[in-house]
């Protein structure tokens, strides 16, 4: 076959194939090296703001429950039965129940541990006792923030070292001669020194716009109990106890932090 039929049959392939115009591909002609057609960017989503959410208001969270506040709970049942024993039992029963568990110097030195802890379970006052409210809402914010153990830690904190602040100076004073001996057995128990810790410490995880406040309306409310002089001693049990409840700020706050994260520093 001769060269001019070759170049002739690939003429005619050339031009039977199909091929797209340069106008329609939107190349130039006779310009080399050009890239296909840009695309255009597809439009972006527009990010749609969610819609804020505000905290829903739960009252019955301000008091002790089964599951969010075990400990508040079991302790606040024992308490109603305790009460329901001063209410109802016999007097003599009773003052027999309330002296064995006094933590007067006399049982302080016998049985410090046992008295520390069973003096624990009466309320001064009986149910009626404002401590009764503050020890409901007081626990139950304390334990929902640093957990049922650690609530209870502080509880016995304040009671423990508020009785022992309290009760040594008197026995001390037996010894110098100050006081009569009749001292060292008078009758000391309740629920009110371990209050008076827990919120102090509770306070310390509250925002400044209610910790003060509480702060000072509580601490105002144990001075005219000191100033009215009716039991000095127990009310700068109180004072006391409500200073060691502030001193814990710092362990309240980190075991804050450990169950909410973040919450520290907030506080």
């Amino acid at each position: 076959m001769e060269r001019s039929e070759v170049a002739a049959r690939a003429s005619e392939d050339r031009a039977g194939t199909t091929s797209v115009p340069d106008s329609a591909s939107g190349l130039l002609d006779g310009v080399p090296k050009q890239r296909g057609p840009v695309p255009v960017p597809a439009a972006l989503p527009v990010a749609v703001a969610a819609p804020e959410v505000r905290p829903r208001i739960r009252p019955w969270r301000l008091f002790p429950t089964p599951t969010g506040t075990p400990f508040t709970f079991g302790y606040a049942a024992v308490l109603a039965v305790t009460s329901l024993v001063t209410e109802y039992a016999d007097p003599s029963l009773v003052h027999t129940l309330l002296q064995g568990s006094s933590t007067d110097v006399a049982h302080l030195v016998r049985t410090p541990v046992l008295v520390l802890f069973a003096s624990a379970l009466w309320i001064a006052g009986g149910i009626a006792s404002p401590y009764v409210l503050g020890f409901l809402l007081v626990m139950t914010a304390l334990e929902r923030r640093i957990g049922g153990l650690r609530a209870a830690g502080v509880f016995l904190l304040g009671h423990v070292l508020a009785t022992l602040a309290t009760e040594v100076p008197v026995g001390l004073a037996v010894l110098a001669g100050h006081l009569p001996d009749t001292s060292l057995h008078r009758l000391d128990y309740g629920i009110s020194f371990g209050v008076a810790a827990a919120t102090g410490a509770l306070a310390g995880l509250l925002p400044p716009w209610l910790r003060w406040p509480l702060l000072g309306l509580y601490g105002a409310m144990l001075v005219q109990d000191l100033l009215a002089f009716t039991d000095p001693m127990t009310e700068w049990g109180h004072l006391m106890a409500l200073a060691i409840g502030v001193a814990t700020w710092p362990v309240v706050r980190r075991w804050y932090g450990l169950q909410v994260p973040g919450a520290a520093t907030a506080a």
